[in-house]
């Protein structure tokens, strides 16, 4: 009796569409736009970037506004191990840690019974030690021939493996076709112990310098691709009374462009430096994206032979998302749509209907809830901050579902010369406020900028075209989102009385 007592309880924790949990596989890529996805539509669909991609949302569920709460790699990905915005769980900027003890989303996954892994770029400095098994890239990681810190060779971090290994492999190997390879490896062993596998399988691609394999080096070559439409003027996005920051694609930057990446000519009259910078930009870019989806279709192929593809839950998403051209920007930190923008695609026909697409507003901090739900965990942890929205995967509505989410990017002034800022977006507008500050976070010390504000009515203007903050049309819009913005802050804990120089600057600029 007491028997049938425990198995009764283990069959109502798991989810009602599933009479075992499934196997998860979540896929991360880096950089990777949605607008080079070719299920997300946009300019660049029509170049078929990523059959496999597609596949998966033809066959599952689409999520058309998913966004990030921070877009740069090391935070977002604390973010999705943690369950927490980057001021709760402490990793605000690069190079800051998550300690084995907060890595919440493989210890829950523990707890709920799976084997854990994890495989490629985790870029969060400490070792990931929660996972049962990783093997993952020496800090950044190279495109080839990468340095692998592998729990099966040793104490961290002097447990390195390089690839290639000296048995008869190939003298150069790309990184992600090592990486698909080891997690094709670990799934194999996974699938003969009767236990359901977690597994994050993250590539390096698509981040820059976008080294594609030796195989892509010629497609897109006789192919124009579509350009922004203000990559070559200015629309009026960004201030309204100075000069856009962040580094370009033309030469307007001149401390660090697009231009000086791809080795581009810098005599070239301005237009034609501009059009050859972008054409070689998101050639290579695109290359290295085929290389991410072409890998995605070997996992698919090896868990259709093996007869599981149907008993795994695959999520594909990317860290964050990037510009590429869009107001002659490159890189992401910006809140800005093509930065902001997550891309996220779930298949598993067990609970999912093929050619569902989700319109609600999620972000990064709802992933851990959604992937703990899919595994059948009910109580979710303390500590988490985001929710799961596995129920608006199935089709079903969450009446109490949020309506706006919140950004804040900390790394003032850094690397690509964006200043520091917050906000917040509903389905229709978008608000933010460069604050220009470094704060307390560490790094070279860069001055302030002076404080503006940028307000977008998406429904009008989705390509974010025209900064509308001085338009009297909105007064009344732009002042309920600012108390909107100050309700979310406080909601989730974000808010800066701690910080009394951004005080000093929020009286002086807050009206």
């Amino acid at each position: 009796m007491k028997l049938l007592t425990t198995l009764a309880a283990l069959l109502t924790a798991l989810p009602a569409f599933a009479e075992k949990q499934p196997n998860i596989l979540y896929i991360m890529s880096d950089d990777h736009a949605a607008h080079a996805i070719g299920a997300y539509g946009g300019r660049l669909s029509k170049l078929n970037p990523t059959p496999s991609i597609d596949r998966l949302a033809k066959e599952g569920a689409l999520m058309e506004n998913t966004f990030c709460t921070n877009s740069i790699c090391s935070p977002s990905r604390a973010t999705v191990i943690t369950g927490q915005y980057s001021h709760t769980n402490g990793v605000r900027i690069l190079g800051e840690p998550v300690l084995p003890e907060n890595q919440t989303l493989p210890l829950e996954m523990k707890k709920a019974g799976y084997v854990t892994g994890m495989i490629g770029k985790w870029h969060l400095e400490v070792e990931p030690a929660s996972f049962d098994y990783y093997s993952v890239l020496n800090g950044q990681g190279n495109y080839f021939n990468p340095v692998m810190n592998d729990k099966k060779a040793g104490k961290w971090p002097d447990n390195i493996v390089h690839y290639p290994t000296g048995k008869g492999s190939y003298d150069s190997l790309h990184t992600d076709d090592v990486i698909t390879d080891l997690s094709i490896d670990w799934m194999k062993q996974q699938l003969k112990s009767g236990k359901p596998f977690f597994l994050m399988h993250h590539f390096k691609g698509p981040h820059d310098n976008f080294e594609n394999a030796e195989r892509y080096d010629f497609l897109y070559d006789d192919i124009e691709i579509p350009e922004p439409s203000d990559l070559y003027e200015r629309s009026k996005n960004g201030p309204l009374d100075h000069e856009p920051y962040g580094t370009s694609v033309s030469g307007r930057n001149s401390r660090r462009n697009m231009g000086h990446h791809m080795f581009v000519d810098p005599n070239l009259e301005p237009r034609e430096y501009t059009h050859v910078s972008y054409q070689r930009y998101l050639k290579k870019y695109l290359r290295t994206i085929r290389g991410v989806d072409d890998n995605i279709g070997r996992v698919l192929d090896f868990l259709e032979k093996e007869g599981e593809l149907d008993n795994t839950l695959i999520i594909y998403t990317s860290d964050q998302g990037f510009m590429t051209g869009e107001h002659d920007m490159i890189d992401k930190r910006w809140m800005y749509e093509e930065s902001l923008r997550m891309p996220f695609v779930a298949r598993y026909p067990a609970a999912i209907k093929g050619g569902t697409k989700v319109d609600q507003l999620a972000n990064n901090v709802d992933f851990a809830p959604t992937l703990l739900d899919f595994a059948g965990v009910k109580e979710m942890p303390e500590s988490f901050e985001g929710r799961s929205f596995l129920p608006l995967l199935e089709g079903k509505t969450i009446s109490d579902w949020p309506e706006a989410t919140y950004y804040r990017y900390w790394m003032h002034m850094a690397h690509h010369d964006n200043p520091a800022h917050y906000g917040i977006r509903t389905k229709k507008y978008k608000l933010i406020y460069f604050y220009g500050l470094q704060l307390d976070t560490k790094g070279e010390k860069k001055a302030p900028t002076p404080a503006y504000w940028e307000f977008y009515d998406l429904s009008k203007d989705p390509q974010e075209l025209n900064n509308a903050y001085a338009d009297p049309e909105y007064a009344e819009t732009i002042k309920k989102l600012k108390s909107d913005l100050l309700d979310l802050k406080e909601e989730i804990g974000d808010t800066d009385e701690k910080y009394p120089e951004l005080m000093k600057v929020r009286e002086e600029t807050w009206e």
